[in-house]
């Protein structure tokens, strides 16, 4: 049986491994997307003084409306609990735009688009720099990756069987990265050794991960949580924009939304303001997607429902911590260091596997 665990560890490990590093790095690389970007963009992100009282949001909207092309509608805001964070108003198209404004002068900082190594680092994770086929043909990129993931999983299980000691006495052996034993130790232990402690993280978000590349996948892991899944072809219908006086009266009673909620809810991360809800995220670790509902009155501003997190929907809850244990960001700080170390020391494994293998076929041939 052992044999066969070590064949099936470097047969599928040598064709797909440099595939396996490219994931893990790459997903690394975005861990921190959020706070690198807002720090090279600050000038988007931060206000360049903190008033008393913010402008209302109808006089704030109606300075980035004029600037919008034909097709592009206003979607929501998203106001920070930090003064000194300006509003981020959400835009219908392309997909997560943004326009920022300062929410004291009424000046409009513009539109940050994503960074271009972020890009192409979120290409590289998902498609491996492939791009949607518009006939509907395979997705070649996308399946690469996917199959690449599915046996890492194998490699990873495979490779902790093999590591696995025969004894008590053999564990402490097992368990020690040696620095001072030559480098070919060095790297063997940091392959089996290292690869054993980051096993529990990469199986976590590799098993994540594969939700969004097979759709049976995500169906049968969705549904060991009692989760239904929706067709991806499903469309909606576009809405037509308004005209500026009626979006004029429309934010009027979104403004009237978030003084009630504000009374209400004193402690939040974030809330974002839309057609009849306004969703506040609060602070903590957990679920990142976590947040309470608020339904208004689009003819009023008149709060007539509230829906906490506790009581919300049961496929909402999960959906968001299985994104949450992917990326990593469900215990704040420290989770995604914990991540972004395990998908680092990940990048690594088929590396090291690769030059151990090398060498061994170099011993064989001078033998």
């Amino acid at each position: 049986m052992r044999k066969l665990f070590k064949k099936a560890h470097l047969w599928f490990s040598l064709p797909l491994g440099i595939v396996i590093t490219i994931t893990c790095f790459s997903g690394a690389m975005l861990i921190f997307e959020k706070e690198i970007t807002q720090h090279i963009q600050r000038d988007y992100y931060y206000t360049k003084t903190v008033a008393d009282k913010p402008l209302p949001i109808d006089q704030l909207l109606a300075n980035v409306e004029p600037l919008l092309e034909e097709g592009r509608r206003i979607t929501g805001v998203t106001i920070s609990d930090n003064p000194e964070r300006s509003y981020k108003v959400n835009i219908n198209t392309p997909k997560h735009s943004a326009i920022f404004v300062d929410q004291y002068s009424g000046e409009v900082l513009g539109e940050p688009g994503r960074l271009g190594f972020f890009k192409t680092m979120f290409r590289l994770h998902r498609w491996l720099m492939d791009s949607k086929p518009e006939d509907g043909a395979i997705y070649w990129g996308k399946v690469i990756v996917g199959i690449s993931t599915l046996l890492m999983v194998i490699i990873i299980i495979t490779g902790v069987v093999l590591w696995w000691p025969k004894g008590i006495k053999s564990l402490k052996n097992r368990s020690k990265i040696e620095i001072r034993k030559g480098w070919s130790r060095f790297w063997y232990d940091l392959h089996a050794v290292g690869g054993v402690y980051a096993t529990l993280l990469l199986l976590a978000m590799a098993l994540t991960g594969l939700t969004w590349s097979f759709e049976w996948y995500s169906k049968g892991f969705y549904s060991l949580f009692g989760v239904e899944t929706k067709s991806n072809n499903e469309t909606h219908a576009p809405q037509k924009g308004k005209n500026r006086n009626a979006n004029t009266e429309r934010y009027i009673y979104w403004q009237s939304a978030i003084d009630s909620v504000t009374d209400k809810c004193t402690n939040y991360l974030e809330m974002t303001v839309s057609d009849g809800s306004v969703s506040v995220k609060q602070p903590g670790w957990g679920n990142q997607r976590a947040s309470d509902k608020y339904s208004f009155d689009n003819n009023s501003g008149e709060i007539t429902d509230i829906t906490l997190y506790e009581d919300s929907d049961y496929n909402r809850k999960v959906r968001g911590w299985i994104y949450s244990i992917h990326v990593g960001n469900w215990g704040g700080y420290l989770s995604r260091v914990m991540w972004f170390l395990a998908a680092m020391l990940g990048a690594t494994l088929p590396l090291t596997g690769y030059y151990l293998w090398i060498r061994r076929m170099i011993k064989k041939r001078k033998c």
